[in-house]
């Protein structure tokens, strides 16, 4: 099968295609013939050689594909052959073929293309399990979304709003802003030009209830400034840094709780729960069309040096994918 490997850690132009063997599924897995695979954050940061893959993942990259299943392995029960899916992956999603644990694989919603559905798995259950099982996100809570404009934030919003919760964004330019608002966010703050702590106790003085954060270190204390009493801080990445000072006085006094999470490398059984769980709960939403993949632009498996330059240039809208070209 041809697949997208890094040939040595470094830019976009390190990524190159190559022949590798096709996988066979061992107990418990299936294979799918791949159409398309999300391109992610992590993944420019394995390609850069700062996020190797968890133990038994493939070495190259991807970590959600979608497609259809060409094989299963003993003992799976549940799907059969020509079954179209998409999947959360450890690695290997840039490539033709891949094998999955059974566990972590969602049938493709009514009503989204193949290829799309690719844009799904990893921001989907992501966002399920730290903005709702993890911090509990209700009704009438006010979530913010740093980084609203990406996959996850473009997820977030959607997901927030159809539990009834109120929604703000940070984003860093009007154009990415108006998208956020179009998929309901209700307070739009530039980080370019504003600042976030000041725009949030304007709209709600007692301040955001959940913050979803992926900037880290650089955000650690305006994120706790922003809370109000009883909220929850959630970091799932560290694009800016990963050491700060902590203020301990001030999470007791205002009954905080921070959490920082990552999926990657969760074990088998744990990443299975979490698809278990959006499938019943966030899969009825996209089915009835409530919630929508927004994906910005999809490139041939051979151009993913050029999906990774518009990764890092930072001005997409939702998801990157790259497709093979394959049919059901």
């Amino acid at each position: 099968m041809r697949a997208v490997i890094v040939e040595t850690p470094g830019g976009p132009q390190s990524l190159v295609v190559s022949e590798l063997p096709d996988p066979v599924a061992g107990p418990g897995e299936v294979v799918v013939r791949v159409a398309a695979a999300g391109v992610n954050r992590a993944d420019v940061m394995q390609r850069e050689g700062k996020y190797p893959p968890p133990p038994g993942a493939p070495e190259h990259p991807g970590l959600e594909v979608s497609g259809w299943i060409s094989s299963l392995g003993e003992g799976v029960s549940g799907w059969q052959v020509g079954d179209a899916v998409c999947a959360l992956l450890g690695g290997g999603g840039y490539a033709e073929q891949v094998a999955v644990p059974a566990g972590q694989l969602l049938p493709v919603p009514q009503g989204v293309s193949v290829v799309d559905a690719a844009a799904l798995p990893e921001v989907a259950c992501t966002v399920w399990s730290n903005v709702f099982t993890l911090a509990g996100l209700r009704p009438g809570e006010l979530l913010l979304v740093h980084g609203g404009s990406s996959g996850i934030g473009t997820m977030a919003i959607q997901l927030a709003r159809q539990v009834g919760a109120r929604v703000a964004v940070t984003a860093g330019s009007p154009e990415k802003l108006e998208r956020c608002a179009d998929l309901g966010a209700q307070l739009l703050v530039n980080y370019r030009t504003e600042d976030f702590v000041e725009r949030v106790r304007e709209f709600e003085p007692a301040g955001a209830d959940v913050v979803l954060d992926v900037v880290g270190a650089p955000y650690l204390a305006r994120n706790l400034d922003v809370l109000a009493t009883g909220g929850r801080l959630v970091v799932i990445a560290t694009q800016g840094g990963t050491r700060a000072e902590l203020d301990l006085g001030l999470v007791l006094r205002k009954r905080l709780s921070v959490h920082a999470t990552g999926l990657r490398t969760r074990p088998t059984a744990e990443k299975a729960a979490i698809v278990a769980s959006v499938r019943d709960h966030v899969w009825p939403l996209l089915v009835d069309g409530v919630v929508r993949p927004v994906v910005h632009d999809r490139f041939p498996l051979e151009q993913a040096p050029r999906a990774h330059e518009v990764m890092e240039g930072s001005s997409h809208v939702g998801k990157l994918l790259l497709t093979t070209g394959a049919r059901g």
